[in-house]
């Protein structure tokens, strides 16, 4: 049986050279789409990089609002405009000394600590009124602005602001004080727990809301910028701290702070619903110091960041100034304390 033969298929040129390059014209498009891939992955990570840059750079330069008032027009004291350098040297600080209501003075000097995005006022406190309380207690009174309120300084987590600190508790010394005392706020009471660390200087210590720069804290205020993961956010803020502002956060002594046992009777002030430091490392804190060292601990159920003395006034004032008075008084508060 015969078959019919399949009819030739004549190709032109063109045909032919379409054909042999349709291969090349089809890798030729994934190279094109591989390459935009590329680029764009590229951009993402270049912009993730950015970012996370960014929230570094936030984070060692919180806004700082100009100051409103002074002691004199705040509450009708006398004051004195100071600088004095921090103890290693690596800032200036500016700030107000307040003399105390007698004179001779009876040698004690109160140095406020503030906190991280706040200035000496610390107006959502406010230190004005518990300033002009001191005043009236016969105490010295040191006001200062830590050196990340000057624009060309950024904030280390305590790193230099101890030593910025630390310098303040010198010019105290230098005028005439017998006894210092610090009283901190949030990163403030944090960066005294630090400066505590390396001196003999500080007699006594009250605490409010007291934060401490450590990972978990860390990622907290990562989060009051953006709602990132965890992982790899925090990993690369880590990264570009350092790079950035000068400074490596792994240098902040976190452990060491919340494991030591200080020498000085503290106050330790906080509040239940604290959401930017949890009462829980206070509490671990407060029940590392020695039973005879005088330290006290008044948690509050119903308060938050350093408004509690806001919120209760006549008690804070009271155990506050009644703990100066008393330094060496056996405690009189528990770690389950609520008042």
């Amino acid at each position: 049986m015969e078959t019919n033969p399949l009819p030739s298929v004549q190709l032109t040129a063109a045909q032919l050279e379409t054909a042999l390059n349709r291969p090349l014209q089809v890798k030729r498009r994934v190279k094109q789409v591989l390459i935009a891939l590329i680029s764009l992955l590229l951009l993402l990570f270049s912009l993730v990089m950015a970012f996370h840059a960014y929230i570094a750079w936030s984070l060692a330069r919180p806004h700082i609002d100009p100051l409103r008032s002074n002691p004199s027009l705040s509450f009708g004291v006398a004051y004195e405009d100071i600088t004095f350098p921090s103890l290693n040297d690596s800032s200036i600080l500016s700030g107000w000394y307040i003399p105390a209501a007698s004179s001779p003075s009876i040698g004690k000097t109160v140095i406020f600590s503030h906190g991280y995005g706040g200035n000496r006022e610390e107006i959502w406190v406010p230190l004005y009124s518990l300033a002009q309380e001191l005043h009236k207690q016969n105490y010295n009174v040191l006001m200062f602005d830590y050196g990340y309120v000057q624009p060309e300084i950024s904030a280390t987590g305590g790193l230099r602001e101890s030593q910025e600190l630390l310098g303040a508790v010198k010019y105290a010394k230098d005028k005439g004080a017998e006894s210092v005392y610090i009283w901190g706020f949030s990163m403030g009471a944090g960066t005294a727990l630090q400066a505590a660390l390396q001196t003999k200087d500080i007699d006594g210590m009250i605490l409010d809301s007291t934060f401490i720069l450590e990972p978990e804290t860390m990622y907290h205020n990562m989060k009051q910028i953006a709602n990132l993961p965890k992982f790899p956010s925090l990993a690369l803020v880590h990264l570009f701290f350092p790079l950035i502002n000068g400074v490596s956060l792994n240098q902040i002594p976190y452990d060491q702070v919340k494991e030591a046992q200080y020498s000085m009777p503290i106050l330790f002030i906080h509040g239940k619903q604290d959401q930017r430091a949890p009462y829980e490392m206070v509490q671990e804190i407060f029940r590392n110091q020695s039973a005879g060292s005088s330290s006290q601990l008044w948690l509050t159920p119903n308060d938050t960041h350093e408004l509690i003395f806001k919120a209760q006034k006549k008690t804070y004032l009271s155990l506050t100034m009644g703990f100066l008075k008393g330094m060496n008084t056996k405690p009189a508060l528990s770690a389950s304390s609520g008042i």
